[in-house]
């Protein structure tokens, strides 16, 4: 089978623990790029942290952001499809995250909205500030939820909210589940992610195939965690990390290794490049 499409998640997958795209998998997507394969990042970030990786490895193909509520073009300039979440039920949603005391942010195209925490030291983005400012994604930090959701409008693509306390958490999922609209997956142990009912990357990367014309069995997905499955299930193959959840055991067809092991260069050269 010759391979057209590389669908690629980036936390846990491309990137390693450093939060960078090592040498050996830059050189082996460049290497996948010189056969015409399209090299497509598909990921829960925000769009403009996507495109900041997309220019740094030197990528020009589209982008899957937010879990797939948009799609943009490789320059972000043009929006290919967007399905952002309904401003009522991002409504719900904030007043059941503070009725249950759990720590949130969200953000549309490039700006990463987060209540102040009250503790003064914002524990749970402190640690992004710098990457914020370097990928120019735009920090608005407010008091009041429903002042941002009624008198700006934010167009908003994702929610994440995160909590450590893994039985809370679970709880507050299960609580999600009546809000209608929405679409509920995880990208790490700790957090919670919701968009737009219908939203998956999954969904966008089928949309982005059928405007390429590519079957889904030229595709390969790679991804770590709850949020790749549904694109594992267009993937005519998907490839699961060793350090990835537990969650995706039974829907990928081969395993590679960690994220700190090159493992998606490894993959792209087992599966693709020496078919």
């Amino acid at each position: 089978m010759r391979y057209k499409l590389i669908a690629i998640d980036m936390d846990g997958t491309l990137l390693n623990s450093n939060n960078k795209v090592s040498d050996r998998t830059r050189e082996v997507l460049l290497r996948a790029i010189d056969e015409d394969i399209y090299i497509v990042l598909s990921t829960g970030r925000i769009l403009r942290s996507a495109l900041y990786f997309s220019k740094d490895i030197g990528l020009n193909y589209p982008i899957i952001a937010c879990n797939g509520a948009l799609i943009s073009t490789s320059n972000g300039k043009d929006i290919i499809y967007e399905n952002p979440m309904n401003l009522e039920s991002a409504k719900k949603i904030v007043e059941l995250a503070e009725d249950n005391g759990i720590y949130y942010h969200f953000y549309d195209t490039n700006t990463f909205y987060a209540k102040e925490t009250g503790y003064g030291d914002l524990e749970h983005y402190e640690s992004y500030k710098n990457n914020l400012i370097k990928q120019q994604i735009n920090l608005n930090i407010f008091q009041n939820s429903m002042e941002i959701l009624n008198n700006k409008k934010p167009v908003i693509y994702k929610f994440v909210f995160i909590e450590d306390d893994i039985d809370k958490l679970l709880d507050f999922r299960e609580k999600l589940k009546d809000i209608k609209g929405t679409n509920v997956s995880s990208s790490w142990h700790n957090n919670i992610e919701v968009m737009n009912e219908g939203v998956s990357k999954g969904t966008g990367l089928n949309y982005l195939i059928d405007k390429l014309n590519i079957d889904k069995s030229e595709v390969v997905a790679i991804g770590d965690n709850e949020n790749d499955i549904s694109m594992f299930k267009v993937a005519g193959l998907a490839v699961g990390m060793r350090n990835g959840d537990e969650s995706i055991k039974n829907h990928v067809h081969v395993f590679t290794d960690t994220n700190d092991e090159d493992g998606v260069a490894k993959a792209i050269e087992n599966y693709v490049l020496n078919k």
